[in-house]
Parts: structure tokens; C-alpha cells; sequence
């Protein structure tokens, strides 16, 4: 036998409340203890809570408070009520909450009759208790609506002590007019007649906006005499009492607020006292709200003038890009991104970081955008380009006087802590900020990627087989520490069917992760994810650290971002054919003033053989790549060029490395002694490489080796 049926057997319903949604499903047994409709399994927040004495309810709201917290079961005895208020039964409830949602059983409680009881209270403090009761829950839920709607569907669900709300409008001031802001309990089009109207007309909305005072009409005769004007229109609805309050915020009236009744009510002075303290809860609600949405429409019109206007494109190429803000206050930063078409005919990249995410750093991001589109349309190369972006930075905080940085005063010594600002290089004690920033002007002919950094994550690529690597490329100090800062430039070049992803640190380290981890965490997310489909894998990239967002997402998501995101997908020649066998390949050049980039090199050849049968035949690569570049970087006066390409399939692959330079010095063979620190690079070659050589170049040579995959040892 089936649970279900045990419990159905001994009267005890299952329902479950989500959370998230504020449905609840109950069974049919739950159903009918609720005095629920008995035809929808589905039910709102609102109708549940109507069922329950306010009292009642509020101690269980309490104990599901405290279940929540703790991870327990909440167990509450609670009346369950009709529409006038009367008990109609008494039923305990057991719930525990499972994530979002509250999970739990019901039956009824026999033999404790709480009307009729001795120890119940006297009908009047027990009304009052109520009235309380309600106000708390009232409040609450106004506290933590967000927007007008939420507001209106709060203020539509209230269930009030004594008598139960027909119907309800909320009424606005826009000028010298009236404005209908949301309705409840009545058709759009029998609403029609007071959706505007002239603050003069004779209407009790507009007369309580004029005038700041409440207007209680408890029954149809009382209306039509004293509104005999607009009484014809208010006649069909077949209510028997109103009452019209005005909605007041720092002692100016903001607009009214109806309260419709089916039922008669008298409005004694307790009854108009809960009706005026719901509207001045419910004026300070919509006070907020509207304080609220207008916020985040500046903020989105902010940053929607701060973002590229058009989509992102490059022709041969497919491009995505996302920016998502921090989830509080304005919702804006100073991460941005940026394409932009070059005299050349090529296309620049532009990704940065303004130090801190509020409106001082949203507009230092603005006048960088331009300044750096600017220079980029002037025609000047990458690293011109953020070295004069550099000195514009640093030129916005020269010449102004102590104690101010672009115009804002230095709060220290009111004893008010200093802006912060996110990243390594945040001065706490200034409010002059900083910026990091990575610019690559692409060929999409070629797939010639130029790339210049400043203090900013480097890039990733996923190659053609999905494995993915991060690319070292050269850097210099982010914008603005030092004027005349250089910043070398790296050419890599983005193969057919290959992805390239830019982004801000924001991507990278929420969730308490270091640099190390956070790519760990994204580069799973780039193997696994559709290469074919930018959009859905900058979707995807958002979604493993911060949950759903939408495309240039402006409005809130569901939690607190700790810092802004902005990424930029490249893939090269989506459309273009699929090559039959599998290859890798990666391009890198390593400067004469960054031998350091010795380290990247064997970096990635281990990256690009992470998967190669013989570990001893990546020692081998990575020792012989050492070698030559090394030997270029000592031997010559020229950058070295590296190429590795990972051809055929697994357990048949080839690995082919070329390191070219611009001399024409042609490497020969030596003895070396014992002591001797150099001289022993063709010798590593013949002994380690499978096939090697030199080629001739018209600009320079290539020395080149290759390695076959050795294949796992049979058993015997």
C-alpha cells in the first residue's frame, strides 16, 4: 500500500509550499481541512494564509522561521477560519523545509473546540491580538516588496482582521492629474472610467489626494449622496462599503488607496485604525518602490550608453559578450567591453576592469571607452594604444587640490571609511582609481591575434579538440599607476573552429576562488560546453558562477554578484569545414625582454599534450622546447617564434614544433666539456626527437622536431 494511501486512510493530508513561488500543491485531503477549492491541486500564498486565524498564523510564521535556520521540523496547532472570520476547525500542521521548498503533513485536531474553551480569550482582545497579528505580517511582507507590482500584489492579498477586501486601486499623482497605478478584484475595462482623471474631478480617490484626509462610505446610500456624480459608475460593481485613504509620504500626499467591500462594515474606530496604518505602510512601500525602480532605470540607462550599441561582429568570425553587474545598489560598475572597426580594416577587442563597482567607477569606464576608442581610431598600434590610455587615466587626478579626486571629497577625516574598490591593486586610502585592461586587434583573415595586457587576466583559447589553455601573454601595470608605463605586445593566432575567451576577474574568483581555481572551474565549463553555439556558452560560463542571466543582464538576478562580469567570446570561421583529423595547434612569441615567457612555452606544451599516452614524451617536449627558445633568446638579438601543432588520433598522434627567428646564424654542432652550460642542443635533439632539423627562411630560420606517440606496452 502506498503512502499516500496510509495517511489518507487516517485523515491526514500532504502538501508542499514553495518557497521561491509562493504556491502551494496540497492533496485533496488538505484541501478540504483548508477549506480550499477542491478542482485546482495549486493554490496561492495568499488564499492559504486566508484560512488561517492571523494569530495563529503569525506564531507559525515564526516556528518556520526558526525551522529554516536550524534544519528542523516545524510543528504548529492552527484555526482555520471562513471568509467572516469564524473557526471553523482546529488542525496541526508538521513541515520541514527541503531546499525551496516546505514539505509536510496536516490533519485535524479533535476535542480542543477554541471558540467555546474557558481559557480563549474575550472576543475583543481576541480581535485585537488579531489586528496585531496581522499588521506584523502586513508589514513584513510590504518591507520586502521590491517593485509597484509586488507591492500591489501584497496590498491584493492582504487578509484583514473582521472583513475581507472585494476589491482595491491605487491611485497616483502625476502633475494635476490622477493616474490609476494597479487595481484588484475588478475587469480592466469595468475599471476603465477611473484609470485618469483630473485631480478636481468629484471622486473620493481625488478629493482624499486633495484634501489628505480619509473618506469612509459604509454603504451604498452614503456614496450616492455624497459622490451622486461618479456613484452610476461605482453602482454594478455590487459592493456595500468603501473606504478611501489617502496615501501620504513626509506629510505630502502621493495618491490614494480604495479598499472595496462586499460585505457591510461599519468602520469603528478600530477598523479605521488598522485601515490607516496599512496605508501608511503601504505609502511607504510604494515610496521605496518607486525610489527603487527609478534607481535601476538610471543605472540601466547609464550602462546601456556605457555598452557597445550594436551587436559585436567580425566578419569570418562569431562573437558573444556578456556584462553582468554586482546584484546591489545601482546596478552599475566598471567592467566594460568593447568592439571597434580600425582604419586598417582589422577589428580591436577591448575588455577592462575599473577599480570598484559603483557610479564614480562607471564613469571613470566611460571616459576610458572613449578615450581608448579614440586612440584605436587614430590608426595607432596595441601597444600605443594603452600606453596613451594609461597616461589619460593618470592625467584625470592631476592638479587637484588635497582631500579631492575628481571632484569628490576626502571622507577620512570625518571618520568615514574609504571607497573600496576590487583587485590587487585597490589603494584604500585614495579614491583615485586604477584599471586593467586587455586589447587585441584581430585579422580575421589570418586569425593574427595581437595582444597587449594591462594587469589583466590573460586570455583563454579552446582548441579545435575542445582542450582548453590559458595563453601567457606579456603585461605591463594596469591604467593610470604609472604615466609612461610600455606594454608589449604577443601575437598568437586563433585557428578555424577555435574559441577565445576575454573576461574580468569577476569571472574568475567569486566563490572564494584564487586564479588557479577559478580557471579550473571555467576551463570545465569551456571543454564541456557548445562550441557551435557562443551565445549558449557565454550563458553557460555566467551560469557556473552565478546562476541564470540574460543577455547584457541590467536588472537584478536572483543573488548578490561580489563583483561585475564582462566576457568576450571569439570563435574563427564558425561556418567554415571541419577538418577530418583532429589537430592542435598554438602559436606564441617570447620577447628578448620577457624571458620569463620560457616559462609559458612549456606551460603550454604541456597543455597541449595533457592527454598524451607517454609522460615521458612531454618531459621530452618540454625540455626540447626549452632548449631552442632559450637558445634563440641567448644566441641571437631576435623574439622567438613558437609553433606546435598535435595532429592524427589518439595513440597515433604527431607533435611538430618549429621555433623560428629573424637571424640567419645557423646553429652547428658541439662538443661540449663537462663544466660547459650550453652547447648541448642538437645533441638533445638527435637523442630525443624522433625527426628534427633546420630550414632556412627568406627573413630568418625555423629549427624544427618531431615526436610520435609511443603506444602503451602491451601486457604479456
Amino acid at each position: 500500500m502506498r503512502t499516500e494511501d496510509v495517511l489518507a486512510a487516517v485523515g491526514t493530508g500532504l502538501w508542499q509550499w514553495d518557497w521561491s513561488t509562493g504556491s502551494l500543491t496540497a492533496d485533496a485531503r488538505t484541501a478540504a481541512l483548508l477549506e480550499l477549492p477542491r478542482t485546482a491541486t495549486t493554490h496561492s500564498y495568499a488564499a492559504v494564509r486566508a484560512r488561517f486565524h492571523a494569530t495563529d498564523y503569525m506564531a507559525f510564521a515564526t516556528d518556520l522561521a526558526v525551522a529554516r535556520s536550524e534544519n528542523t521540523v516545524a510543528e504548529s496547532r492552527l484555526r482555520v477560519v471562513d471568509r467572516n472570520g469564524e473557526v471553523l476547525r482546529m488542525v496541526r500542521i508538521q513541515v520541514r523545509l527541503q531546499g525551496q521548498v516546505l514539505r509536510g503533513t496536516v490533519h485535524e485536531v479533535h476535542g480542543l473546540p477554541p471558540v467555546t474553551s474557558p481559557a480563549a480569550p474575550a472576543p475583543e482582545r481576541d480581535w485585537r491580538r488579531s489586528r496585531e497579528a496581522f499588521l506584523l505580517d502586513a508589514g513584513r511582507a510590504l518591507a520586502e516588496a521590491d517593485s509597484t507590482a509586488e507591492v500591489l500584489r501584497v496590498a491584493a492579498t492582504l487578509s484583514m482582521p473582521g472583513f475581507a477586501l472585494d476589491g482595491l486601486a491605487v491611485y497616483g499623482v502625476d502633475g494635476d492629474r490622477l493616474s490609476m497605478i494597479g487595481h484588484y478584484g475588478q475587469a480592466l475595462e469595468a475599471a476603465t472610467p477611473f484609470l485618469e482623471m483630473p485631480l478636481s474631478t468629484d471622486y473620493p480617490a481625488a478629493l482624499v489626494t486633495r484634501t489628505g484626509q480619509a473618506v469612509y462610505l459604509p454603504t451604498p446610500a452614503a456614496y450616492e449622496e455624497r459622490f451622486p456624480v461618479t456613484w452610476p459608475l461605482v453602482e454594478p460593481f455590487g459592493r456595500s462599503s468603501w473606504a478611501y485613504l489617502p496615501l501620504v509620504v513626509a506629510g505630502s500626499p502621493i495618491g490614494a488607496w480604495m479598499a472595496a467591500f462586499r460585505e457591510p462594515v461599519r468602520f469603528t474606530p478600530d477598523e479605521r485604525s488598522v485601515l490607516t496604518t496599512v496605508a501608511r505602510m503601504l505609502a511607504q512601500a510604494l515610496s521605496r518602490a518607486h525610489l527603487h525602480e527609478s534607481e535601476r532605470a538610471l543605472s540601466e540607462g547609464l550602462q546601456r550608453t556605457m555598452l557597445p550599441v550594436r551587436e559585436p561582429g567580425i566578419e569570418g568570425m562569431a562573437v558573444a559578450a556578456r556584462y553582468v553587474p554586482t546584484g546591489g545598489g545601482l546596478q552599475v560598475g566598471g567592467d566594460w567591453y568593447d568592439v571597434i572597426g580600425l582604419p586598417s580594416g582589422r577589428t580591436a577587442i577591448v575588455i577592462g576592469d575599473v577599480q570598484g563597482h559603483d557610479v564614480r567607477a562607471a564613469g571613470i569606464m566611460g571616459q576610458l571607452r572613449i578615450a581608448l576608442r579614440a586612440y584605436a581610431a587614430e590608426g595607432h598600434h596595441p601597444d600605443a594604444v594603452l600606453s596613451r590610455t594609461s597616461r589619460f587615466l593618470a592625467g584625470l587626478h592631476d592638479g587637484m587640490p588635497d582631500g579631492l579626486s575628481d571632484g569628490f571629497p576626502d571622507r577620512s577625516a570625518e571618520g568615514l571609511p574609504a571607497p573600496r574598490g576590487g583587485g590587487p591593486y585597490a589603494d584604500q586610502s585614495t579614491d583615485v582609481r586604477f584599471a586593467t585592461c586587455l586589447y587585441l586587434e584581430v585579422d580575421p583573415l589570418t586569425g593574427t591575434l595581437d595582444v597587449v595586457r594591462a594587469g589583466h587576466p590573460e586570455p583563454a583559447i579552446r582548441l579545435g579538440d575542445g582542450t582548453t589553455i590559458v595563453r601567457r601573454t606579456a603585461g605591463g601595470l594596469p591604467l593610470g599607476i604609472e604615466p609612461d608605463t610600455d606594454y608589449p605586445t604577443t601575437r598568437l593566432v586563433l585557428e578555424p573552429g577555435e574559441v577565445l575567451l576575454l573576461c574580468t576577474d569577476g569571472l574568475i574568483e567569486t566563490g572564494g576562488h584564487d586564479l588557479e581555481t577559478g580557471w579550473r572551474r571555467l576551463r570545465d565549463v569551456l571543454e564541456s560546453g557548445p562550441a557551435d553555439d557562443l551565445e549558449g556558452l557565454a550563458d553557460s560560463l555566467v551560469r557556473a558562477v552565478h546562476g541564470p542571466a540574460s543577455h547584457h543582464t541590467t536588472g537584478p538576478l536572483a543573488d548578490r554578484r561580489e563583483d561585475d562580469i564582462a566576457l568576450v567570446l571569439l570563435r574563427r570561421d564558425p561556418d567554415g569545414p571541419t577538418c577530418a583529423v583532429p589537430v592542435r595547434r598554438t602559436v606564441l612569441t617570447v620577447s628578448q625582454t620577457d624571458p620569463g615567457g620560457i616559462r609559458a612555452t612549456r606551460e603550454d606544451i604541456r597543455a597541449l599534450l595533457h592527454d598524451w599516452t607517454s609522460a615521458d614524451q612531454v618531459e621530452s617536449a618540454v625540455l626540447l622546447v626549452s632548449e631552442l627558445v632559450t637558445n634563440v633568446l641567448v644566441h641571437t638579438d631576435e623574439d622567438a617564434v613558437l609553433t606546435a601543432m598535435v595532429t592524427g588520433m589518439p595513440g597515433t598522434r604527431r607533435l611538430h614544433v618549429e621555433v623560428g627567428d629573424r637571424s640567419d646564424d645557423m646553429p652547428h654542432r658541439r662538443t661540449p666539456g663537462e663544466m660547459a652550460s650550453s652547447g648541448r642542443g642538437l645533441l638533445l635533439m638527435e637523442e630525443l626527437a624522433d625527426a628534427w632539423g633546420v630550414d632556412p627562411r627568406g627573413d630568418g630560420k625555423s629549427i624544427w622536431f618531431e615526436l610520435y606517440e609511443a603506444t602503451a606496452p602491451t601486457p604479456v
